[in-house]
């Protein structure tokens, strides 16, 4: 033990700020190619280092109860299994995998191909080409640069990808059951007394009742083989708008939450959109995207989803502030805010829906009227 104790003394391994701050340093990307002034940009779960056309990715190590960056071997899995993935929408953007090591004095950025075998590896990083943050769907929202083409585009590659996405073999009891253990960790962290969100409680049991009353069409997803092997997290801000669209972080440390109907995707990014500002993009790619797939949801169905992701980003926002150092803690309960007013909106238009069909249902009919509601009966307000 103490002969370990002082090889550790002679052979200090650099701390995590200290390998943050080399990969900060231009001249720790020379060996590799890229050349120029380092932007650093600090993420929840990640640093983001920009220089000339490259971009790396390290992670932190962290340990969340939904994902284990906490080793070094963690670390690497991850590393590899984002650029496995990100290849599928992004091929030429994801480069491979980068491996940071120490000789004993300083330390040194390889390709993993390169790696020396008598060093130490301290980290892994993902390798990318540099998208050219202008052409962002979020960034092109905001300057009212998003164009009909571009979507119609966007629409071809996905429609492509979940045509040959892997369906998941689930049973569709299980399906509905992840939904309400979704519920149920909402619940928890929007109603805490610590990070108690007003309005949340009622939100959170019309959603569950919503997914009791709709079961049927949500197990029937299953049963029609539409839940695939997703991206995880379509948001705009992965999307870029080249030519052809490339859609980048794709949802590498949980397999089960890339498990997804396409049709759940396409309501988070439709969701997303319309916060944003564009609220005309969502609707046009399910459209798209369905047809190609040749999958006509039932119209309580994108509701179900709004309703499902907005809760979800209420939820992931307010954890932001149980970090011991949360950054932009005032930022947090305002956006948690607005996705609950959003899922408030989806759950006020599946009761609108519930109310058109009993009515559709319930009320009498006349041959003179060829099977509609006689006229002059009322449309009951929504419960």
């Amino acid at each position: 033990m103490f002969d370990d104790l002082r090889a550790a003394v002679r052979d200090p391994v650099p701390a995590l700020a200290d390998r943050v701050a080399f990969l900060s340093d231009a001249r720790a990307h020379h060996a590799h190619g890229p050349s120029g002034p380092v932007t650093v940009i600090e993420t929840h779960m990640s640093w983001v280092f920009l220089v000339g056309t490259h971009a790396l990715k390290l992670k932190k190590p962290v340990l969340q109860p939904f994902l284990d960056f906490s080793t070094v071997q963690s670390r690497e899995l991850h590393c590899r299994e984002e650029v496995r993935l990100n290849t599928r929408l992004a091929p030429d953007v994801y480069l491979g995998v980068m491996a940071l090591q120490w000789d004993g004095r300083q330390l040194h950025l390889r390709h993993d191909r390169n790696v020396d075998p008598s060093q130490r590896t301290l980290d892994w990083a993902v390798l990318m080409r540099r998208l050219d943050e202008a052409h962002l769907l979020d960034r092109r929202i905001a300057a009212r640069a998003v164009t009909a083409p571009q979507i119609d585009a966007l629409g071809q590659t996905l429609s492509a990808f979940y045509r040959g996405a892997a369906c998941v073999p689930m049973a569709p009891g299980e399906y509905l059951g992840r939904l309400h253990r979704e519920c149920a960790l909402h619940r928890e962290m929007l109603v805490r007394r610590r990070l108690s969100l007003p309005g949340a409680a009622d939100a959170l049991q019309r959603y569950a009742q919503a997914l009791d009353r709709h079961a049927d069409l949500l197990e029937s997803r299953v049963r029609e083989r539409r839940i695939v092997e997703g991206h995880g997290d379509l948001r705009p801000e992965h999307i870029c708008l080249c030519d052809p669209p490339r859609i980048i972080d794709a949802l590498e440390f949980s397999p089960v939450l890339r498990q997804v109907d396409p049709m759940d995707e396409l309501a988070f990014l439709g969701l997303e959109c319309e916060l944003a500002g564009a609220s005309w993009i969502g609707p046009r790619l399910v459209a798209a995207v369905g047809r190609a797939l040749d999958d006509d949801p039932a119209p309580m169905l994108l509701p179900l989803y709004a309703a499902s992701r907005a809760l979800l980003r209420a939820r992931l926002s307010m954890a932001h502030l149980l970090d011991a150092q949360p950054r932009t803690p005032e930022r947090w309960q305002p956006q948690a805010a607005r996705y609950l007013e959003r899922a408030r909106r989806a759950l006020d238009s599946i009761d609108l829906l519930d109310a058109v069909s009993r009515f559709r249902r319930d009320a009498p009919t006349s041959r003179a009227s060829g099977g509609w509601p006689v006229p002059g009966r009322a449309l009951p307000a929504p419960t």
